[in-house]
């Protein structure tokens, strides 16, 4: 495995029973990147992340994380005794364990007890965990620290989640729909939190619905339908995007709404500047946005 890689995919298959999930997924995510992985419903994303964070065991194909395949890691839990045997020295699962990072939907209800207890209380699962107190603090919870957890609103419960998810110091952090149900101002609050973990040196592969989060937070994406993977690009060159043709519009003087498709809007806007004597009315141009681009990649007009 090449030492710049966070995980490498290749060849990664999964079924169960009749329905394939996933159908011969290639994948790299490189250290240090933060890594969007999208897709519908049902498009594989789901079990694709699970096998590589060694909760599902895969039926074919080659998958290393930070070095080890998560089913060794992970083999007591997989494979039962045939898996403990088998596993490969030098790939303890409690020292691999402790170099990732789950953020799942949810992480579970703790109703009675404080924010800074309950990540005392996660912290005591690594060998070399973070200062609770400190990790309270980077997630925005500093003020929230003695709060019970049932008295937080949807957002601090969110952070909390990322707290736990990174009181272990992980190498490499998994986010599953992190801003599901947040408010705008929240979104780009955690936004910023995501931020600051990636430029500290997590890697962090995020699982969204949202493409402007993807766009915003990502350095490349991976488009994952029908169990393969479509494309991997960063989200301003994701199905040539950059290429694609802005659309240009305005109004006459008459009020009749008139469009034009054209590679070089510029020069286009300074034909219809010319024309109407400086001022365009109702000018816009546009280029397709990344939603555009993955729902026509996706089969969906």
């Amino acid at each position: 495995m090449d030492d710049e890689l966070a995980i490498s995919v290749r060849g990664l298959r999964k079924a169960y029973g009749d329905n394939v999930a996933v159908a011969g997924v290639d994948l790299d995510v490189r250290r240090g990147e933060v890594f969007a992985l999208l897709g519908p419903n049902g498009a594989g994303k789901t079990t694709t992340v699970e096998i590589l964070e060694g909760y599902r065991r895969r039926d074919a194909g080659e998958v290393r994380v930070l070095g080890s395949d998560p089913e060794l890691a992970f083999g007591s839990r997989l494979r039962g005794s045939q898996a403990r045997s088998s596993r490969a020295p030098g790939h303890p699962a409690r020292d691999w364990r402790s170099r990732i990072g789950i953020v799942l939907q949810g992480t579970g209800e703790f109703d009675e007890l404080t924010v800074i207890e309950v990540v005392r209380h996660f912290s005591g699962f690594y060998p070399d965990a973070d200062d609770p107190a400190k990790v309270v603090e980077r997630v925005g919870l500093g003020a929230k620290a003695k709060a019970r957890t049932h008295t937080l609103s949807g957002g601090q419960k969110r952070r909390l989640d990322v707290a736990l998810g990174i009181v272990g110091r992980p190498e490499l952090l998994f986010l599953d729909e992190p801003t599901t149900g947040f408010d705008p101002e929240a979104r780009r609050e955690f936004w910023e939190l995501i931020r600051d973990l990636a430029a500290a040196g997590t890697t962090i592969v995020l699982t969204t619905h949202y493409l402007d989060e993807a766009e915003s937070l990502a350095d490349r994406v991976g488009v994952i339908a029908a169990g393969r993977v479509i494309e991997v690009a960063p989200p301003k060159l994701l199905g040539n995007r950059q290429d694609a043709l802005a659309t240009v519009s305005w109004r006459t003087p008459e009020g009749a709404l008139e469009s034009a498709e054209s590679a070089a809007p510029t020069a286009l806007v300074a034909e219809l500047a010319a024309r109407y004597g400086g001022e365009v009315p109702g000018l816009t141009v546009t280029r397709p946005t990344l939603e555009d681009v993955y729902l026509r990649m996706i089969g969906h007009p």
